[in-house]
């Protein structure tokens, strides 16, 4: 029986009977929503895991605090992206987070937010960028690190980049640069400072080229996942920002930012 046809026969309930059984629709909401395997990808400071091994960072809060609202106990997992974004992809009930939005991406499985809004830019090393620039249509000729499967090579790629080189950490890719293994590298822009500071190098050691496009970042659902629990963690997510507790995290993490305040769900899903 689905929901709307239940919320009709109560109507011709007892009180008493209406009570319970609304209890255990209530009930069975926060066990879908209970029921997921949730994954992000070690993307500093949104998501990472800490000398504990424990998942940490600015959407990792925001996560947290939906399921504190929603009753759900299970342990966020930090793996690489490529087995997060697999999962998502070919199994039911996963989260990964965050996915970069995309019309290519909608297609494939449910988004729900934004969590975090930010720049699509090339970097490259400290004084290195006017050279770069003058190359004018020449630049787009040259190698460009990027992490493995990420939206990041998608949009150079889209803006005429074909020279990409990939690897599995954003961590991996900076190094390279440092050392001159290639002239750009394709990152978001909120989370290239602490990507530098993680590998032992100061955030002024590399510039920014130019910003290529702006990025919303969202929760995602595999296609599989129930729409009850969709759902569930859509309402949430309104009342996280609704009540101020997502702009307080936003701003601890992110102090300057403007945090989105809207909610949308975007993708192809059985979810209403």
């Amino acid at each position: 029986m689905n929901q709307i046809s239940l919320f009709r026969r109560l109507r011709a309930l007892s009180a008493p009977s209406c009570w319970l059984l609304l209890g255990l629709l209530c009930q069975h909401v926060l066990v879908s929503a209970q029921n997921l395997d949730i994954y992000t990808e070690d993307w500093p400071p949104i998501s990472y895991a800490n000398a504990d091994k424990k998942a940490e960072g600015m959407a990792v809060e925001v996560v947290q605090a939906l399921q504190e609202r929603l009753g759900s106990t299970n342990v966020v997992q930090v793996v690489p992206w490529a087995r997060g974004y697999n999962a998502v992809l070919e199994e039911p009930n996963v989260m990964l987070f965050t996915m970069g939005r995309s019309e290519e991406r909608e297609k494939l499985v449910v988004l729900l937010g934004p969590v975090v809004i930010s720049n699509t830019a090339l970097y490259t090393r400290k004084g290195n960028a006017a050279r770069l620039l003058a190359m004018g249509e020449g630049m787009r000729k040259l190698p460009v690190g990027a992490y493995h499967s990420s939206i990041f090579a998608d949009t150079a790629r889209k803006k005429g980049y074909t020279n990409i080189s990939e690897a599995s950490k954003p961590q991996t890719i900076a190094t390279m640069l440092l050392r001159g293994r290639f002239d750009l590298w394709v990152e978001g822009s909120l989370v290239v400072p602490s990507i530098i500071k993680e590998i032992g190098h100061a955030p002024d050691e590399v510039e920014q080229v130019m910003v290529l496009d702006s990025l919303e970042l969202y929760l995602a659902f595999s296609r599989k996942t129930p729409a009850s629990t969709i759902k569930a963690w859509e309402e949430a997510f309104r009342w996280l920002k609704k009540s101020g507790g997502y702009a307080k995290i936003y701003k601890k993490w992110l102090p300057g930012e403007t945090p989105p305040m809207e909610v949308v769900r975007l993708g192809t899903s059985s979810a209403p």
